[in-house]
């Protein structure tokens, strides 16, 4: 039998578990070293905490190390380096050790959605298609040559949580044939390149008066449970949960820009547990 392919893998989030249990469980491959982002506080009381990756690679019996600035470490020799939702720029020395490539796993169709979130801004955006691309990494942002993708389609309902649980499914078949077949890049068409960035709380504030219900609905399909998605009803900030473009059961009409309507399915007012738009409508005429 050929020598199994050395990993070091890069992954700091609960995203990139998956891949590590894959490489580290198939015997064409032993993962040398983790790297993954140093321990940050966590909740109210900011508490420091491991990161999942951390946690799964003690689990693993494998070595793990946090740098604050991975660029100023010496890296033992490897065959790949992979990377899964690190959150550090790795510079162009560190890529160059490795003796077959350096690897990313991204969720879109590159060289469309480079960047942050783009597996929110496919659904903000009505894209009909998601998907995954393993690409070599280069300096500059996701623009790497591609070495694999598959494509998903994005349902009409789809959500951000059901899409990712597709991506990571089929990412991880991808990743793991992508590594074991000789490697065949294809070069990005920069004229077609769209950018993401990384969201925020404000990208979830909503309109209702100069927003469509389909607008609305992308949003909340898209930034539900991050960042989530508010907006003012009679004066109260609440926290739009589910969504449809259709009447469902214990769902509530809302009207919205251009005499469309948006139907509440989920809803949490200021201050109270998340209820039905049944539940929030009996209590707003009470």
């Amino acid at each position: 039998m050929p020598e199994p392919f050395s990993i070091i893998f890069f992954g700091t989030p609960l995203i990139a578990v998956p891949y590590l249990e894959a490489l580290s469980s198939d015997s064409a491959f032993t993962v040398e070293l983790v790297v993954s982002q140093p321990d940050k506080p966590i909740g109210r009381k900011q508490l420091i905490a491991p990161t999942p990756i951390k946690t799964k690679s003690e689990e693993l019996g494998i070595h793990v190390i946090q740098p604050i600035d991975i660029n100023t470490e010496q890296l033992p020799p490897a065959d790949f380096l992979v990377t899964v939702a690190y959150g550090q720029i790795i510079k162009k020395p560190i890529l160059d050790q490795m003796e077959i490539a350096a690897v990313n796993v991204h969720y879109s169709l590159l060289p469309r959605w480079r960047g942050a979130a783009p597996v929110q801004n496919a659904i903000l955006a009505g894209d009909k298609e998601a998907g995954v691309c393993v690409q070599l990494m280069a300096e500059k942002l996701d623009a790497g040559d591609i070495l694999s993708e598959t494509r998903i389609r994005i349902e009409r309902d789809e959500t951000c949580e059901s899409l990712y649980k597709k991506c990571e499914k089929q990412g991880v078949e991808l990743l793991i044939k992508t590594l074991k077949e000789p490697l065949s890049p294809s070069t990005q068409d920069e004229s077609k390149a769209t950018f993401c960035k990384k969201l925020s709380r404000e990208d979830g504030q909503i309109d209702i008066n100069s927003m469509t219900a389909e607008e609305i609905n992308r949003k909340v399909r898209a930034l539900v449970p991050w960042p989530g998605v508010r907006t003012f009803v009679d004066g109260n900030e609440v926290k739009l949960i589910e969504t449809s473009l259709n009447e469902t059961d214990n769902s509530v009409p809302i009207q919205c820009s251009k005499n469309t309507i948006l139907y509440v399915v989920k809803i949490q007012p200021p201050g109270k547990k998340e209820m039905s738009g049944k539940d929030w409508l009996r209590g707003r005429k009470n």
